[in-house]
């Protein structure tokens, strides 16, 4: 939840007091009981105005039952609320509408609601007059677009090979990692030189920008998202993206240059792949900054703490082009 600790920084920086609490279990009883003790603990010394749940199922419905008499916003982020593919084995499947069930029921304890792309909103059963949709957020500073033969050097890459960069994170059935590796053998009987680059969940997060600028492309095959942070991230880079059409990928990449939506079929991936690689260049995401930056989002939230809470200190000002600023200078375990 790498996201989730960038955005308590992003509040931290607008003079917000976070206090992060890392929920350790979510499915042992006895183990659950001790922290629903440790999180008491926890309110009474934080005491804090807002209890924002930074994911659905267990999480938010424990936060809602610990703390029923602190506002509380629950973010949903994607498997929260999207169900398990008709492909899941039978016991991923009753995990995901248990998990899908709870979500709901913590949506009518929640004063309000964030939901990272609109097609996750349409999946509450209720209280979507409640919802606001922010994506994760994206620190512009961190991902930025650098040269890529200087990136290849610092990851002792050839400058000749071809990389295809693909997130399997910590799950590879889901990003569907068969599907690429389909989609990358086909679009290699083209290319020469061409390769998969798998990330498997294990590489730091520090790292995936030097990845992001030294790839040529980015590729993502997901049965299910809610908002693909690793999207937005390669975007902040200029990278090169071909996607299937899941989660906001295609309002996120509509009208940006080098990019693709394809069809879920390896042929019509592997054909989005070498037309994007005939004339190498890169992409133009940058320009979209503004929509999903992490100050940007961070102001969004901070609106609605206040709104939850009045009196509420106000954040310091910072003037709306400070985004474009950023741009310009381009060259130069569970959260409660």
């Amino acid at each position: 939840m790498i996201f989730a600790r960038r955005q308590a920084s992003s509040l931290r920086d607008l003079g917000v007091q976070v206090t992060l609490f890392n929920l350790r279990s979510r499915t042992s009883p006895i183990l659950m009981a001790r922290e629903w003790v440790r999180f008491r603990h926890c309110l009474r010394r934080a005491d804090p105005d807002v209890v924002h749940a930074q994911f659905g199922t267990v999480t938010a419905l424990f936060a809602a039952l610990a703390a029923p008499r602190r506002p509380l916003v629950i973010t949903y982020r994607g498997s929260d609320l999207n169900l398990a593919p008709p492909s899941a084995p039978f016991a991923e499947k009753v995990r995901s509408l248990a998990g899908h069930l709870f979500s709901q029921l913590a949506a009518l304890s929640a004063d309000s609601i964030v939901c990272v792309s609109r097609p996750l909103r349409r999946r509450l059963w209720w209280r979507r007059g409640r919802v606001a949709v922010l994506p994760s957020g994206v620190d512009a500073e961190l991902f930025r677009p650098e040269p890529q033969a200087r990136a290849r050097q610092r990851l002792g890459w050839s400058e000749g090979a071809r990389v295809i960069l693909f997130n399997a994170g910590h799950g590879a059935r889901v990003k569907r990692l068969d599907l690429a590796r389909a989609s990358a053998a086909l679009a290699g009987a083209v290319i020469p030189r061409l390769r998969l680059e798998v990330l498997d969940g294990h590489t730091p997060p520090d790292n995936i920008p030097v990845l992001m600028n030294a790839a040529d492309c980015l590729l993502l095959t997901s049965d299910t998202e809610g908002s693909p942070t690793v999207v937005q991230e390669a975007l902040a880079c200029n990278l090169p993206v071909v996607s299937v059409d899941v989660g906001d990928t295609a309002e996120r990449l509509r009208g940006v240059h080098g990019t693709r939506i394809a069809a879920r079929d390896p042929r019509d991936i592997a054909r989005a792949v070498v037309e994007l690689m005939a004339t190498p260049r890169r992409s133009d995401g940058r320009s979209k900054i503004g929509e999903f930056s992490a100050h940007r989002v961070a102001r969004e939230l901070h609106g609605i703490y206040r709104e939850l809470c009045e009196p509420w200190p106000v954040a310091p000002d910072r003037p709306p082009e400070a985004d474009e600023d950023l741009l310009a200078n381009a060259g130069k375990e569970q959260d409660v």
